[in-house]
C-alpha cells in the first residue's frame, strides 16, 4: 500500500506522542531513583544526628567509621558503642525525622546483648494514625554489641505520593495517545466511507449518463421526424422526454462537480474579466430556459472588471438566478446590482420568491440542503447548486450570505475584492 502524505503525517504524530511518552516514563524513572536516593541521604543525616544524641553526655567518643549501614531500601542499622534506652531512642528518632521532614512512617528495634536478640521497639505513625506494637522480624548482625534498626514499611508508597505530579503527567499522556489513536481509527474508517461513497456516486453517474445519452440522441431524432412534427401531442410528448433528459444530465454533471471538488480542490484559472457581459450572456441561458422570467440589471457602470474564473463565475450565477426563479410562485423578477464599496464589489441579486425562514436561511449553503415547503418540492433538486456557489467563493476568497427581503424574496449578497 502506497504511503499518502495523510499516511505519512499520522505515522509521524503515532511516533512523536509515543517517543514523548517513553521519554515521560523514563524521567519519572529517574525522579522516583533521585526521591529514593534523597530519602536515603535524609535517613543517614538524621541517624548520624541520633547517634550524636546518644553520646552526648557519656565518656565515649564517636566511632572513627560511619556508623549507620543501609541494608535495603528500607531498612537501616546503627552502631552505637553505647548503651542507651529506649524511649531516648525514639524521642531523638522522632525530633531527627521531623527536622528533615520524613514524614513516613516508621519502626524500629534494639539489640539486647543479654538475651542475644532483637527487641522489637515500636511502630511510628507520623501521619497521626496509631498503630498497635506489632511483632516483626529484625535480624542480628555478628560483630555489633549496642546498635539499633529503623525500616519504613511504607517507603514505596511514601515516594509515590511525593511523585503525584508525575504520575498525573504520565496519565495524561497515555490519556492523550489513546485518543489520538481512536482519532486517527475514526479518520481512516471516516475516510474509507467517504472513498466507498465517492466510488459509489461516481459508477452510479457513470451507468445513469449511458443509457441516459442513447436517450436523448434517439429523442432529438425522433422530434425531427415529419410523422412527429404534424402530430402535436406526439411532439409535446417527445419535447418533455427532451426537456427532462436535458435536465436530468445537468443532474448528474452537478453531482459529479461537487463530489469531485469534495475530494480534489477544484482548479481555478482566474482571469481578468469584465463582469457585466458575463452577467447579460448568463440572463440570456435564463432566459431561454424560462421564457417568463424578468431579469434586469441595476449599475452605474459598465466597465467592473475582476480577477475570476470565467466559466465558475458563470456557473455561479447561473445557479444563483436558475433558483430565484424556481422558487417564485408568480412571475419572476430579478434585479442584478452592482455598487463599488472602497476595495470590494458589490453584487446583490433580488428576488421575489416565496422567501425563506429566518431561522433556516444560514443552512441554505449546506451540502444536499433544501427547503421544505410546498413549492420546493414540486422542484427537483439535490441541494446542491448554492453549496457549489459557496465553495466557489470560498476558494476566491469572496464573501457570500443570504437576507429576507422587507416584503418578500430574498437576497444573495456577493462581496468581492476590487482593484480599479
Amino acid at each position: 500500500m502506497k504511503i499518502n502524505k495523510l499516511n505519512s503525517i499520522i505515522l509521524l504524530g503515532l511516533i512523536a506522542i509515543i517517543g514523548i511518552l517513553i521519554a515521560q516514563l523514563l524521567w519519572t524513572k529517574e525522579a522516583f531513583t533521585l526521591e529514593q536516593k534523597k530519602l536515603s541521604q535524609k535517613t543517614h543525616i538524621a541517624l548520624l544526628e541520633v547517634t550524636k544524641k546518644l553520646y552526648e553526655g557519656t565518656n565515649h567518643e564517636l566511632p572513627a567509621q560511619n556508623p549507620v549501614q543501609k541494608i535495603a531500601n528500607d531498612y537501616y542499622i546503627v552502631n552505637v558503642d553505647n548503651d542507651f534506652e529506649p524511649d531516648i531512642l525514639e524521642f531523638y528518632l522522632k525530633n531527627e525525622f521531623k527536622k528533615m521532614n520524613i514524614t513516613t512512617d516508621f519502626e524500629y528495634a534494639m539489640y539486647n546483648c543479654q538475651s542475644d536478640e532483637m527487641i522489637y521497639g515500636n511502630y511510628i505513625s507520623l501521619s497521626q494514625n496509631n498503630r498497635v506494637k506489632q511483632s516483626v522480624y529484625f535480624p542480628k548482625h555478628k560483630n555489633l554489641v549496642y546498635y539499633f534498626a529503623v525500616r519504613f514499611p511504607n517507603e514505596t508508597s511514601y515516594l509515590f505520593s511525593s511523585m503525584r505530579f508525575w504520575f498525573v503527567l504520565s496519565l495524561a499522556l497515555i490519556f492523550i495517545l489513546l485518543i489520538y489513536v481512536y482519532s486517527i481509527f475514526t479518520l481512516l474508517q471516516q475516510k474509507k466511507y467517504s472513498e466507498l461513497q465517492r466510488d459509489f456516486i461516481n459508477n452510479m453517474t457513470h451507468e445513469f449518463k449511458t443509457p441516459l445519452s442513447s436517450i436523448l440522441i434517439a429523442s432529438k431524432y425522433l422530434i425531427a421526424q415529419n410523422p412527429i412534427k404534424e402530430d402535436k401531442k406526439l411532439l409535446t410528448y417527445t419535447d418533455i422526454i427532451i426537456k427532462q433528459s436535458n435536465k436530468l444530465n445537468h443532474h448528474i454533471e452537478k453531482i459529479l462537480n461537487v463530489a469531485k471538488s469534495d475530494y480534489t480542490t477544484l482548479e481555478l484559472k482566474p482571469e481578468s474579466v469584465l463582469v457585466i457581459p458575463i452577467l447579460e450572456e448568463t440572463i440570456d441561458n435564463i432566459v431561454l430556459k424560462y421564457p417568463e422570467a424578468k431579469i434586469k440589471i441595476d449599475t452605474l457602470s459598465n466597465d467592473y472588471t475582476i480577477e475570476t474564473d470565467v466559466f465558475h463565475f458563470s456557473n455561479l450565477v447561473y445557479n444563483l438566478l436558475d433558483n430565484a426563479v424556481k422558487y417564485c410562485e408568480e412571475q419572476p423578477e430579478i434585479t442584478i446590482t452592482l455598487k463599488e464599496e472602497k476595495t470590494t464589489l458589490k453584487i446583490a441579486f433580488i428576488d421575489n420568491g416565496i422567501g425563506i425562514n429566518n431561522k433556516k436561511i444560514s443552512s441554505i449553503f449546506d451540502k444536499f440542503y433544501r427547503i421544505q415547503n410546498s413549492k420546493s418540492n414540486e422542484v427537483a433538486g439535490f441541494g446542491l447548486g448554492l453549496y457549489y456557489v459557496k465553495n466557489i467563493c470560498e476558494l476566491q476568497n469572496w464573501k457570500i450570505y443570504a437576507l429576507n427581503n422587507v416584503e418578500k424574496g430574498v437576497t444573495i449578497h456577493l462581496s468581492i475584492p476590487y482593484k480599479k
